[in-house]
């Protein structure tokens, strides 16, 4: 099984659920990791937030937008005013290969009230683009360091 991992940090609690996915994932086969960076962010979190809210998009770096050699594509992201963050929006608007591909959608949240709004955004984007099958987790960000609470959420969803 060839699986891809898309995700956006920006504080390290959505790569910290990454990693331990991947570490799932290479037990099954191949596993690619693309970490979104965005070249236009601010350093503010306030005004990154206002961007989220706004369901803006970002300039981000060049990475691998075609999925179709893959078996599993999941996508990760913190949860900022109730959407993905401004990176994972471009790369969901730009992907191509969902087609048919099961999918699982992973987020990282604090109080948790947008986490539904935000997960239900990134599946309607992709049941546009022909996806398969998805399955979702979410991790709050004070748990994200208990890796073993992390490998339960992901076991309940990953092959």
């Amino acid at each position: 099984m060839k699986s891809a991992i898309i995700y956006y940090s920006y504080t390290g609690n959505t790569k910290r659920a990454a990693d331990v996915l991947a570490e799932h994932l290479k037990q099954k086969g191949q596993v690619e990791i693309i970490m979104l960076k965005g070249l236009d962010e601010s350093g503010n979190f306030l005004m990154q937030s206002a961007r989220a809210l706004r369901h803006k998009r970002a300039n981000i770096q060049d990475v691998n937008f075609n999925l179709s050699g893959h078996d599993l594509i999941c996508f990760g992201t913190p949860v900022w005013a109730f959407g993905p963050a401004p990176s994972m929006n471009t790369y969901l608007d730009s992907c191509l290969g969902a087609e048919g591909k099961d999918i699982i959608l992973f987020t990282t949240y604090g109080s948790g009230t947008g986490n539904k709004r935000c997960l239900d955004y990134m599946q309607n984007i992709l049941t546009k683009k022909g996806a398969g099958s998805f399955k979702r987790f979410s991790v709050q960000q004070f748990k994200v360091g208990d890796k073993e609470f992390v490998a339960s959420k992901i076991k309940k969803v990953a092959p």
